[in-house]
């Protein structure tokens, strides 16, 4: 026993012994010859000092400060960087920090959604109403809808938005959603050749049966002729008339919900629509007006979006992009440019960071007409069709129906008929002529090639709906023209406005044009 802790104690010296030995060469060894080296310089000095004379000495002098300050700076710059390495350090860092906690607030965000919807299911079981229909939370008491269903569906099974490393979370699961079922639609077999009057009709009586939502006939006429001029559709007139109502139960009809975005009062540009790539967290923020526009591109049937109280702000700020791209007549033009930078992964339907808007999508923008919103510019109301609801609608008692799943393509194909079928007529498009001179004699108002555009392909379809052909020029007239008459003078123009009503007399007769004689006589009302 005593052999073997003189051993461990003659291991444990030597060890140690051996590693500062080692310590030894590795560091001082190499430092030994140094304090020599100082004595060589030193009589090197000596040696030669004694006849450097008065400029040996000035250089002398001279070359030792600069080799003072050459240290000095070589101390400096290993100083400043270090300061800089230290400081991209702390920014780093700094940075990660501030991306987790942006990752958190997301999850944090989402959550709380998923709460509040909770809390509106509940609400809304107490109400009778069906999960995926919610009441707007805007102002508005009309009902309406934002897809919760199908955003809560899309996030369990594409995660928590911000938990994927890809740069448009909430679009990649829209790709997954679809992935896997089928888009498909059909016609149910007792409406296989169903016109575009029956579809009027039925939808009318759906949602009078159904959702307890009244609308008259020339409304829907209206309303399915307009889908069937343009993509951009306003319904305006007073709070709670029933224009959320309208989108909303007609997207039930097609059993395909519409999707409600709600305007507020700070938008100012498109980013306020369609989201933007923050460059901090190196993800595209995505907005449900995009993903909404992104899923419809799946999808064969009617897609509606709600831009609810769209004139809350300057439509012309956050909407101006869409009101050019949706004037190109080639529909194939119509991309919207996301990103600048397209990568692999980022979702299918994106080409070159581009979205194109698909054919299938009409927007729906509902306005108030009260001292808290911005007037609707005559650029607008060029572009879009307005319809104008001043009442709400009257009950009556309808047969119980039910919905109609619409593939896009049939609509589109009961349109293109009516433009075959109802063209019209040349005797109309005279008087039509004739009453434009006129107006641009009395008022200096012209129509312009939009608006007879607009014309040729609305009358059409408003008589396929079940209307007739000067009812629908009448709606036009009415819409179009004599809406622009609220901007001029009419207190100056009261004996323009009494020709302009005889002369629809003579051009069309006495019992037409009722839509435009009672908007002309409400101008002689006003103006005493």
């Amino acid at each position: 026993m005593e052999n073997y802790f003189n051993y461990l104690r003659e291991m444990v010296v030597a060890v140690l012994s051996n590693f500062g030995r080692w310590l030894n060469q590795r560091w001082a060894v190499p430092w030994a010859d140094v304090p020599d080296d100082f004595v060589q310089y030193g009589i090197i000095f000596d040696n030669f000092a004694s006849g450097f004379g008065f400029w040996g000495w000035f250089f002398f002098v001279l070359f030792a400060i600069f080799f003072v300050a050459a240290i000095g700076a070589l101390v400096f710059l290993i100083y400043w960087l270090l300061r800089k390495y230290i400081k991209f350090y702390r920014t780093e860092i700094d940075r990660e920090r501030l991306r987790e906690e942006v990752q958190n607030l997301q999850i944090e965000l989402y959550n709380a959604t998923q709460e509040k919807n909770r809390i509106l299911g509940l609400q809304l079981d107490s109400l009778g109403l069906s999960p995926s229909e919610s009441i707007s939370v805007g102002g508005s008491s009309e009902i309406s809808t934002s897809s919760n269903a199908q955003e809560t569906e899309e996030t369990e099974e594409g995660g928590v938005p911000g938990e994927k490393d890809v740069r448009f979370p909430r679009l990649i699961a829209v790709d997954e959603k679809y992935a896997e079922i089928s888009t498909h639609v059909e016609l149910p077999a007792d409406a296989t050749d169903i016109s575009l009057q029956e579809i009027v009709e039925r939808f009318r009586n759906y949602a009078a049966s159904q959702l307890k939502l009244y609308y008259t006939i020339p409304a829907m006429r209206a309303f399915f002729a307009s889908m069937g001029t343009g993509k951009i559709i306003i319904l305006e007139g007073i709070s709670g008339t029933g224009k959320t109502s309208l989108p909303y139960a007609l997207g039930k009809f097609f059993q395909n919900n519409c999707t409600i975005c709600s305007v507020q009062p700070s938008w100012r540009d498109r980013s306020e629509l369609l989201g933007f790539y923050n460059d901090f967290t190196k993800k595209f923020t995505e907005t449900e007006f995009l993903r909404s526009i992104y899923e419809s591109t799946f999808r064969e049937d009617i897609n509606l979006i709600v831009l609810d109280e769209m004139n809350i702000a300057r439509i012309e700020y956050y909407f101006a992009e869409f009101l050019s791209i949706m004037e190109m007549p080639n529909p194939s033009a119509w991309n919207i440019d996301l990103i600048s930078s397209p990568q692999k992964d980022d979702p299918k339907h994106l080409h070159d960071g581009k979205l194109l808007i698909p054919q299938n999508v009409w927007f729906i923008g509902t306005a108030n007409n009260d001292d808290s919103t911005f007037t609707i510019t005559d650029k607008v109301y060029d572009r879009a069709m307005s319809l104008f609801f001043d009442n709400k609608g009257i009950a009556f008692e309808a047969p119980f129906t039910e919905g109609l799943p619409l593939p896009f393509e049939y609509l589109m194909k009961l349109y293109a008929e009516a433009n075959s079928n109802f063209p019209i007529s040349g005797k109309t498009l005279e008087k039509f002529t004739e009453l434009d001179d006129f107006v641009i004699q009395h008022f200096k108002l012209a129509f312009g090639n939009r608006i007879l555009k607009q014309l040729n392909a609305f009358v059409p379809c408003y008589v396929a709906t079940g209307g007739t052909e000067l009812e629908g020029v009448d709606y036009i007239f009415a819409t179009k023209i004599l809406k622009k008459f609220e901007s001029l003078n009419i207190a100056h123009l009261r004996d323009d406005l009494i020709e302009l009503d005889a002369k629809l007399t003579k051009l069309f007769g006495k019992a037409e044009f009722k839509m435009s004689k009672a908007k002309i006589a409400g101008f002689l009302k006003d103006v005493g």
